[in-house]
């Protein structure tokens, strides 16, 4: 069988041919619908969650009201957050926000108000998903929790109100590219290095309408957390989802959420993949995307003479604990550079709580962090963080597309929440390595 190969810097691409197993995907999709469902083909899918947040939920429900819906399929499968503006900036917001928390105690669908934090930390931390999952949300970083081995996606606002009008959707089936980490990562380097890495190499539509299957040694060494980070970002080389095996990290961490059984799902030895990608984790430094795109990639000692006036640690990509830590490790009894405003948003309010019960928020305050709500705000640019014209920000979200943060005219770095931190002791782009 012929194969075609492409040699990356770091990194090997081989197609591969046809063969009877399937993937993970396949697998999910097939059991949803019932079907016997192979790459390419369309299918109706039962749902097992769904989600919105404040910037897209009021549009599914005037989608839904003109689709004449008064009751939802499933109620319980159901969850609004309001994150993205929280608390509200202005009163245009407040009324989105009003028409939410009147929508979910007409329906019963389940509501996180202001302050229980961002909508992607929320649904598997508590509880609403588990391996094998068929998972949607309005909102493109929907394809986090296949870091907990379930098929999750970004969807739009009328395929939002149709799923909470029918307890369905329709999905065609994807493709699937595999991404092979092997080694032990250098001191400095974390998940967030990695999946910017894969990201210079695939590009920003790489992956277009593919799943990225993500395996190796160095995926089995990581944290749930960690896997978040990577399936989280799959979204911005193109991909329909970012899938990750089961294993017991997995199982133990949806045991401690979710009174669920899960279905952990595998790819056959013998699944066709679109792609497969090999990358050595070993040679990786700590990277950043440059603006004012995800995939406009370069190692860190390519911007050391980059200053900065706004370092930002929080997101879905990095603000978990595990983050946090990594920051306070190189923040610890220190200061932030003068002119550099630091901002954490934890990613959840129980991540928040579980940060000041270690002690961690008060070494950021201590440093010179500001600690806001945990939510979106800073990260779209709604409000908490919003750059000034000319200014350099550092940032651990997952885009840095112009007026991502809220100013045109400002210019995003992506980065790991280790590099973050360093930069925002420097003032000026640093390399993680140097502080830890």
């Amino acid at each position: 069988m012929d194969s075609l190969s492409l040699n990356w810097a770091h990194g090997s691409c081989a197609l591969v041919g046809d063969t009877l197993g399937k993937t993970i995907s396949e697998k999910i999709l097939a059991a949803h619908s019932g079907t016997d469902a192979k790459a390419g083909d369309i299918v109706v899918a039962e749902i097992d969650y769904a989600m919105g947040q404040d910037g897209t939920t009021p549009l599914s429900i005037k989608a839904f009201q003109k689709m004449k819906g008064e009751r939802l399929k499933h109620p319980d499968r159901v969850s609004l957050v309001i994150d993205h503006s929280a608390p509200s900036p202005n009163e245009g917001v407040s009324a989105l926000h009003k028409m939410m928390r009147e929508f979910s105690e007409k329906t019963g669908c389940n509501l996180y108000d202001i302050g229980e934090g961002v909508c992607h930390q929320l649904m598997p931390e508590r509880g609403h998903v588990v391996p094998g999952d068929l998972v949607v949300g309005a909102d493109s970083h929907t394809t986090t929790y296949g870091a907990l081995n379930a098929f999750s996606t970004g969807i739009g606002s009328t395929d939002f109100a149709s799923v909470m009008l029918t307890g369905k959707l329709w999905l065609r089936v994807p493709h699937t590219t595999k991404i092979v980490y092997k080694g032990k990562m250098q001191k400095g380097v974390f998940s967030k290095d990695l999946m910017l890495h894969t990201i210079g190499l695939t590009t920003a539509d790489g992956c277009t309408y593919d799943t990225m299957e993500f395996t190796g040694s160095t995926v089995k060494s990581m944290s749930i957390d960690a896997r978040m980070t990577i399936a989280n970002m799959a979204v911005e080389a193109g991909a329909k989802a970012g899938i990750f095996e089961a294993d017991e990290k997995t199982l133990k961490y949806v045991a401690a959420a979710s009174k669920r059984t899960p279905k952990p799902v595998s790819s056959d030895a013998d699944a066709s993949f679109n792609k497969v990608i090999k990358i050595d984790s070993k040679k990786i430094p700590p990277m950043i995307a440059k603006p004012h795109a995800v995939d406009n990639v370069d190692s860190v000692d390519k911007l050391l003479d980059v200053t900065i006036q706004q370092a930002f640690i929080g997101t879905c990509t990095n603000g978990r604990v595990e983050d946090l830590k990594i920051a306070v490790k190189i923040l610890k009894d220190k200061k932030v550079k003068k002119g550099v405003r630091l901002i954490v948003a934890p990613a959840s309010k129980g991540i928040y709580l579980e940060a000041m019960r270690l002690g961690l928020i008060q070494v950021l305050v201590r440093a010179g962090a500001s600690v806001v709500t945990p939510g979106c705000g800073c990260c779209v640019g709604t409000h908490n963080g919003v750059p000034s014209d000319d200014e350099n920000v550092i940032s651990t979200a997952n885009r840095n597309f112009k007026g991502r943060m809220g100013n045109n005219k400002a210019s995003i770095y992506l980065a790991s929440p280790a590099t973050v931190a360093a930069s925002a002791l420097k003032g000026r782009i640093a390399d993680p390595r140097e502080v830890l």
